[in-house]
């Protein structure tokens, strides 16, 4: 697999998405208040004497011209305050602290906000991302200020394709969409999981230059069961049971129909859904428009990274995947989506008669096509009874069964239920068939993953690889010797399949779209980092990442003839670009936050 150069990778940081050049001026309609009260136009105190004259802005700001850079250490100063002032209080106090201090600057100052995020990212996804996105949708209705992004509702049937132009930017790239019902692994939030597609875009801006005037947060809410939610009186979403059926389906088609009418080539992103609902939707859109489900696909393609780096962790050859035996526990739509793309891999390296050693459980235990009532997309990933006999093994075996008979490789919590790989089950991997196996607990928020990093590597035995959904830190394992955490989150490869979808203009986003950008990812690493147990990069480097899977997106779009361009450039002109172009027009396309000059226009 490709990969940027150094000197690639040195004008990506020269690009205008690392650029501290004065940007072109930006044709604003507003004047006066009207700019000060409107975050993609306001700069606070950042505004020139010439600016505020000729936006008739001078007598409503103080005097005094403070400068982006000023601007930007004053509000770090009361970010580090409030961490000092809130040492000691329980963590959830002091995570929505922090993200009423971010969500704020959003509100006043977009520009100043993403740039911050973007110096900062370490220390800020957390708070506008995972875990701290699950808090704020848990607590939704109660934090609620001011609108951001739209809301579709039971209530607005046969009236979408008219509110979609209610929306005031004439132009969208990114979209992402959820119906509150599966909510992380909280459950049905109904009208609360806005949270999450705010959460994911303020993601594409900082890690893939996603222009934040072209991005759309959508809460399609059609209704919830959550009862308390139901009973809450400052809940604020349609209080009625979910829709069901058809009735369900025509809520959404109306709305992907609304979509596709305004932004035609605008990437749709599912988030969120539950399972019955993320499989028939992704099924259902996924050939008609550029769209993927990020809890399927995306934690799919971090899963199968993960899991490609094991191999090589463990010193083998990739072409050994075929062999490894992996334990998936979870069957919702994320073990699913990694089954199949597993799956899918083993396929490519081996033939379609591959038959791979993946064992898959739900709440009910070890699932075999013997199972009543399994659901289809489940049956195809699973072994038949007597497959499993051989090892002494049944339907419905528990979690510590299938560890002890299995030995397996690797074992791959996507389960949501926190602590299911307790203490017994922990040290059963330490008899795996694998000298340094390996131990993923990838359900979010930090309460649902399966393991702690401490009790995975304390049980488990210090050789192990380690990778979680929510951060944790590295575990001190003594004499010098660090316990290296890997957060397998989709972050690392959602922003670049949207870039790379987006800038190639594909038709639609495919399998070996998706399989691209997971390799992509697995083969970042050095093979000195992989020794140690690192499978994924530091988010310091996010954007980096991300361009690296957005050019890998968009060259599968070019040879697999999905490509019909972006903008200005058409798929002609996409054909026959070079490695070196590609790189360069994907890096020049990601916007990075600087103060425009500001130029009115009645």
């Amino acid at each position: 697999m490709w990969r940027l150069t150094r000197s690639a990778a040195s004008n990506l940081r020269r690009s205008r998405c690392f650029s501290t050049a004065i940007p072109g001026p930006c044709i604003v309609h507003k004047r006066g208040a009207d700019i000060l009260h409107d975050p993609w136009f306001n700069k606070d105190t950042g505004f020139p004497l010439t600016e505020r004259d000729r936006l008739g802005l001078r007598g409503l700001l103080p005097p005094r011209v403070i400068s982006f850079e000023q601007q930007h250490a004053r509000f770090m100063e009361s970010y580090k305050s409030l961490e000092k002032n809130t040492q000691g209080q329980p963590d959830g106090i002091v995570s929505l602290a922090k993200w009423r201090i971010l969500n704020r600057l959003h509100d006043r100052n977009e520009t100043l906000y993403y740039r911050v995020l973007i110096d900062h990212i370490e220390d800020f996804a957390p708070i506008i991302y995972t875990p701290t996105v699950g808090l704020v949708c848990q607590n939704y209705s109660g934090l609620f200020r001011r609108p951001r992004g739209m809301y579709f509702s039971a209530k607005d049937k046969g009236e979408m394709m008219s509110m979609i132009y209610n929306w005031p930017s004439t132009q969208v790239d990114m979209i992402v969409l959820t119906d509150g019902s599966r909510i992380l692994g909280l459950g049905d939030l109904g009208v609360q999981g806005i949270g999450i597609p705010i959460g994911k875009l303020d993601m594409y801006v900082a890690a893939a230059g996603i222009n934040p005037q072209r991005i759309l947060p959508v809460m399609l809410d059609v209704g919830t069961n959550n009862q308390k939610l139901l009973e809450d009186p400052l809940y604020l979403g349609v209080r009625q049971p979910r829709l069901e059926g058809e009735e369900y389906l025509e809520i959404v088609d109306e709305f992907m129909e609304a979509v596709h009418a305004r932004w035609p080539k605008a990437v749709v992103q599912f988030e969120d859904f539950q399972m019955k609902w993320a499989f028939e939707t992704l099924q259902r859109y996924r050939k008609k428009c550029c769209m993927f489900n990020d809890d399927i696909q995306g934690t799919a393609g971090v899963a199968l990274a993960g899991l490609l780096g094991t191999v090589r962790a463990q010193g083998r050859p990739l072409s050994d995947f075929v062999n490894q035996k992996i334990i998936v526990v979870g069957a919702g739509s994320a073990g699913l989506g990694v089954l199949n793309m597993a799956l899918q891999a083993v396929s490519r390296m081996s033939g379609s008669s591959a038959n791979p050693q993946f064992f898959l459980l739900d709440k009910d235990g070890l699932i075999t096509k013997g199972r009543k009532n399994i659901d289809p997309a489940a049956a195809r990933l699973v072994k038949t009874s007597a497959e499993i006999e051989g090892l002494g093994l049944t339907d419905g075996a528990s979690v510590l069964e299938v560890v002890k008979k299995v030995k397996p490789h690797v074992l791959l919590g996507l389960s949501g239920v926190g602590g299911i790989f307790n203490e017994e089950v922990l040290k059963a991997m330490q008899q795996s068939d694998s000298k340094k196996p390996a131990i993923f607990a990838m359900s979010n928020p930090t309460n649902n993953a399966e393991c702690t990093a401490i009790d995975a590597f304390k049980h488990a035995g210090g050789n192990i690889v380690f990778a979680s959904g929510s951060p944790f830190d590295h575990v001190d394992l003594g004499n010098g010797k660090v316990g290296h955490v890997n957060q397998a989150n989709n972050m690392y490869l959602f922003p670049g399949i949207g870039l790379g979808a987006l800038l190639s203009g594909a038709r639609f986003i495919s399998d070996g779209m998706l399989q691209a950008a997971s390799e992509r990812l697995a083969s970042y690493m050095t093979d000195e980092e992989i020794q140690k147990g690192i499978l994924f990069p530091s988010i310091k480097s996010i954007r980096h990442i991300t361009a690296e899977v957005g050019v890998a997106v968009v060259q599968t779009a070019i040879s697999e003839d999905l490509a019909e361009g972006h903008g200005e450039v058409g798929a002609k002109e996409l054909t026959h670009m070079s490695k070196e172009e590609i790189v360069e027009y994907v890096t020049n396309n990601m916007w990075f936050p600087i103060y425009s000059p500001l130029v009115h226009e009645k």
